[in-house]
């Protein structure tokens, strides 16, 4: 089995519910199968306490989970243009696993929402690219053979998945943003699987 690893961090649920659309497109394939990790949050004035199981949701990541994947599918809100503090703390403490270069090779992708449409998604996705490109990961976009990136005024760029959530969160997950987000699971999972497979 060729195991993809969605690791996130989410702030208003956004992030989240994009993460299992992801799952769905990665289960859909066969001999693939999705590990749904989050990232504790952190405060800009000390780190947070959190619990080492959450209350609710999934399990929060180990690095021994990046290693051990065959795939990654990473996702944050968008900072200021940029991936949120609490996902860029956890890939900072991941040099030992880029000296090993345990991840190279790898296929990876990443996903964001953002307040509005012109709020920073591409620069928050290529963000979360950088870190995975030194870790040697090779970086899978979202083709525009995927016709919903034609269709719709909301979320979704050739450089991975998105969501525009609105300035007080009043937007859910379209219909298109869900089947693009499926779709790039399923995307990567069959990348990963060839890979593997070779």
């Amino acid at each position: 089995m060729a195991r993809i690893l969605v690791l996130y961090y989410s702030h208003s649920g956004s992030v989240a519910e994009m993460a299992r659309h992801f799952v769905r497109g990665i289960d859909s394939v066969n001999g693939c199968e999705s590990i749904i990790k989050t990232v504790p949050a952190v405060s800009t004035t000390c780190e947070s306490v959190e619990p080492d199981i959450p209350d609710t949701g999934p399990g929060y990541a180990t690095r021994e989970d990046l290693v051990d994947c065959d795939g990654l599918a990473l996702g944050s809100p968008t900072r200021f243009g940029n991936m949120a503090a609490a996902l860029k703390y956890f890939i900072d403490s991941t040099s030992d696993i880029w000296v090993s270069g345990a991840l190279s090779g790898k296929p990876a992708t990443v996903f964001t929402s953002t307040a509005s449409l012109h709020g920073g998604q591409e620069t928050t996705l290529l963000s979360m690219m950088l870190p995975l490109m030194h870790h040697g990961m090779l970086i899978t976009g979202l083709p525009y053979s995927e016709s919903g990136l034609f269709t719709e005024t909301g979320g979704g760029t050739p450089y991975g998945a998105t969501h525009v959530a609105g300035e007080k969160n009043q937007y859910p997950v379209s219909d298109n943003e869900k089947e693009l987000c499926q779709a790039m699971g399923k995307r990567l999972a069959d990348i990963a699987k060839k890979l593997k497979a070779s």
